[in-house]
């Protein structure tokens, strides 16, 4: 398996291979032909000079030819007749290119190993003559070869610069997604608390970001899970020890009504459904972690409340009173949530309180404000105890809780005498600037 710095090596590296190549090869071949044609051009007029002091006579009198003295010392030059043969100074007996300076035209071409140029020799009488001028082909191969050394060398120094880039660019890319590789193998053995390095790449850090919130949210899940498991001994124990009251009550009777053993079946299966329908409220509370958006019902759960409790209340001979809520402010919050948690405070006011119980729903500024307070003798001490786990509170641990992941918060507003919890709840983001219905 390729590891991605090698990917990204090799494909910087071979784009960059890909393009010097898509550039050298023309220019290479433009260079040689650019080297063949200074040749010949300078070839041509050192061809011309020398042509143009041959008079018309020369091999046939005794004129001679006089070479200029700035001729290159690599280059031969020959005066040919027009059938080939060298008549006087350098290069080979016959030449070919030379015979084909009858035309009156310039003339070029590789001959024995010499680029030999032959211009004529102007005459009123036809042309008779061809100065022939040529230097060692390898002369002009050298400069084309040194040209093309120059420019494998500058594209090996491209290639090479693109690798390093390349190496650079894999190393920047890979070590994120390393350090979010560590980062979700410390997640994995249970470190909620991780946090990912930041880079300058948009991607990467997003997907940190996803990491980190994924992290807060498993880590909130499973410390609430271990806060039900911690706590919901307590919520239960009141359902489930009334349930078990009734049936060791029933049961008791040395002559059993049928008429009263259905009653107490009936009354048993609520108060079993009652405690089902409590334990799954809990568990999905326990495992959602997100703040509701749907609105409160507090008319259903009041109604819902005096359903639950006012049995209880007066089979102790204390009242309950939840008095129908007035116009309120919406506010976001789970219903099973605010359920549980009015379940705990009427449950706490019913074991540790006296007297008469009231539910009191205000409004409080933007947000609405859930009391729950008794005629007992109170808390006495920090009443912030009444919070931590193991404390003699019903599930109070678990209310708070409870109240703080729907963004709202549990405390006592009254600690002794008549004690009196307050749930607070805040308003929706988008409708604490807008007003609300009128109330009717």
């Amino acid at each position: 398996m390729t590891s991605l710095r090698a990917r990204i090596r090799a494909s910087i590296t071979g784009v960059a291979a890909g393009a010097v190549a898509l550039f050298a090869l023309p220019l290479a071949y433009a260079l040689a032909a650019g080297y063949d044609n200074e040749a010949v051009i300078g070839l041509q007029r050192d061809a011309a000079r020398v042509a143009a002091t041959v008079p018309d006579s020369y091999g046939t009198d005794a004129s001679t030819v006089e070479l200029p003295p700035d001729l290159s010392a690599s280059v031969t030059v020959g005066v040919y007749r027009v059938d080939g043969v060298r008549l006087a100074h350098g290069g080979p007996e016959r030449s070919a290119v030379a015979a084909a300076a009858a035309d009156a035209h310039l003339h070029h071409a590789i001959e024995d190993g010499q680029l030999a140029v032959v211009a004529p020799v102007p005459s009123d009488g036809g042309v008779t003559l061809a100065v022939r001028a040529s230097e060692p082909y390898r002369i002009v191969q050298w400069r084309t070869a040194r040209a093309w050394g120059l420019m494998a060398v500058s594209g090996l120094l491209v290639v090479g610069l693109a690798a390093l880039l390349g190496r650079r660019q894999a190393t920047r890319i890979a070590r994120p997604l390393q350090e979010l590789t560590a980062t979700a193998r410390a997640l994995g053995e249970g470190d909620f608390t991780v946090r990912a390095a930041r880079s300058d790449l948009e991607e990467a850090d997003a997907a940190g970001r996803a990491l980190e919130a994924t992290a807060r949210r498993l880590g909130t899940v499973l410390e609430r899970e271990r806060a039900f498991s911690a706590d919901v001994s307590h919520q239960l124990r009141t359902p489930l020890t009334a349930l078990l009251l009734a049936l060791e009550s029933a049961l008791r009777d040395p002559q059993p009504d049928p008429r009263r053993l259905r009653a107490a079946a009936a009354n048993a299966l609520r108060r079993a459904e009652r405690l089902r329908d409590t334990v799954e409220e809990l568990l999905d509370l326990a495992r959602d972690t997100h703040v509701s958006a749907e609105p409160l019902d507090v008319a259903g759960l009041l109604a819902g409340a005096r359903e639950r409790w006012h049995g209880e209340f007066a089979a102790r001979g204390r009242r309950l009173v939840l008095p129908s809520p007035p116009w309120l402010p919406v506010v976001p919050a789970s219903n099973a949530a605010a359920r549980q948690i009015l379940d705990v405070l009427l449950a706490n006011a019913l074991a540790h309180g006296a007297g008469t119980a009231t539910v009191t729903v205000t409004e409080l500024g933007p947000g609405v404000s859930i009391e729950v307070g008794d005629e007992g003798p109170g808390i006495t001490g920090d009443p912030e105890r009444v919070f931590a786990r193991r404390a003699r509170g019903i599930g109070l641990s678990l209310a708070r809780s409870l109240a703080e992941a729907e963004g709202g918060r549990l405390l006592v507003r009254r600690a002794a005498p008549n004690p009196v919890f307050s749930l607070l709840l805040a308003p929706a983001p988008s409708q604490s600037d807008s007003p609300g219905p009128a109330p009717s």
